[in-house]
């Protein structure tokens, strides 16, 4: 891991030294010297920067920097936080895009075997791609999440780029993914026939208005995911002003800090990557709301709550609800209020996804219940593990 990581800037090693005692940029232990790694001992969080974008849709060629985030995180205090961060620097372009993804997944999985949760900054979004391949060695499916106003499925047969580095995760092998949700995505940015194939692939797909017209609905998603993926351009423009994003509609800074809060406190996220941050160093806001980012994740993570052990009765309330030939069990728990539902029929099937017999869900799934309305999620759930 050691060879694939340079050391923060200068810059941002001057600008640390001058913050207020009791800043994250004074508490963080930082890469600054070659080979001297921080200690991952007793570490929760790293965080590491990816300047690759070579394979951007509109790479005109540029240098990237994460100087701007860096310096607007380390601003920032801490909340009442039980878990230590290091910064490990950056990884730089390889001579190849798959060098670059090589060394980024091998990062990532030195960091995941040690129990650590990367944090990465990145510019093109198919790095997501390298980001995923690093759980193939924990011969486990995963969750991703990605908050994002497109899909980006693209076309599977043509090369990886930042709009079509999904479709590479669906059909290469290992095969890992078990299910791809979009948070906040706008139809007129993507193709119909993607829309589609969204739905005869069993995965979640939420519009941005269902979104901001209840953050809540994207909590069960987000509890429910191993890995994240937010590309800074679902922010609409107005929150940050920078060259790579002109969309008027998108999240604004509440709506978007409060999804990262709600990922921090999923039991299961295990990475979270914030992409397309080329030329948000122009804007001061946009940078310092990336910072705001991060920061509400690592808050959710560090109030997690260990809600999700099923085999102690007294730590839940189970509920039975029938529905046509179905008897639906709903689960809440009696510590944190939250909600799962119970997929019977994983358990019948032989596939590695035996362990996973709870759905996380939200009170008003259980109420459509009681009016015989199917769960949407339950129903995906059955018919992918049917197929």
């Amino acid at each position: 891991m050691e060879e694939f990581l340079s050391p923060i800037s200068k810059a941002v090693i001057a600008h640390r030294e001058v913050l207020p005692e009791g800043t994250l940029g004074k508490q963080i232990t930082v890469h600054k010297k070659s080979g001297d790694l921080p200690d991952l001992r007793k570490v929760k969080f790293a965080l590491i920067g990816v300047k690759e974008n070579r394979n951007d849709v509109n790479y005109m060629g540029g240098e990237v920097s994460f100087d701007s985030v860096r310096k607007a995180f380390y601003a920032l205090y801490p909340g009442n936080w039980i878990h230590n961060m290091v910064d490990l620097g950056d990884i730089e372009k390889g001579e190849t895009v798959s060098d670059t993804y090589f060394a980024t997944t091998t990062v990532i999985t030195a960091l995941l075997k040690k129990n650590v949760i990367p944090l990465i900054l990145g510019d093109s979004q198919d790095v997501v791609f390298a980001q995923y391949r690093a759980y193939d060695t924990f011969g486990k499916m995963v969750n991703l999440v990605n908050i994002d106003s497109k899909f980006d499925l693209g076309d599977a047969e043509q090369p990886i780029n930042s709009k079509s580095y999904v479709g590479k995760i669906i059909i290469e092998k290992p095969y890992n993914l078990f299910n791809y949700s979009a948070l906040g995505y706008q139809s007129f940015f993507n193709a119909p026939q993607e829309i589609s194939l969204m739905e005869k692939l069993y995965f979640d797909a939420y519009r941005l208005g269902e979104i901001t017209a209840d953050i809540t609905i994207a909590e069960p998603i987000l509890r429910d995911a191993d890995i994240i993926s937010m590309d800074a351009t679902a922010i609409k423009s107005s929150e940050i002003g920078y060259k790579s994003n002109s969309s008027p509609n998108g999240f604004d800074g509440r709506e978007i800090c409060a999804i990262a809060r709600y990922a921090g406190l999923s039991n299961k996220v295990s990475s979270f990557g914030v992409y397309e941050l080329m030329g948000i160093g122009d804007t001061k806001s946009a940078a310092m709301l990336m910072g705001q980012v991060l920061w509400y994740f690592i808050e959710g993570v560090n109030f997690r709550a260990k809600d999700d052990d099923f085999d102690n009765e007294k730590k839940f309330t189970s509920y039975k609800v029938p529905i046509d030939d179905e008897v639906l069990t709903f689960k809440k728990s009696n510590l944190t209020g939250r909600w799962w539902i119970e997929l019977p029929f994983i358990n019948t099937v032989d596939n590695k996804l035996k362990s996973r017999t709870l759905l996380p869900c939200t009170y008003g799934d259980y109420l459509g219940a009681t009016n015989q309305e199917i769960p949407e999620r339950w129903y995906k759930a059955r018919r992918k593990n049917e197929v």
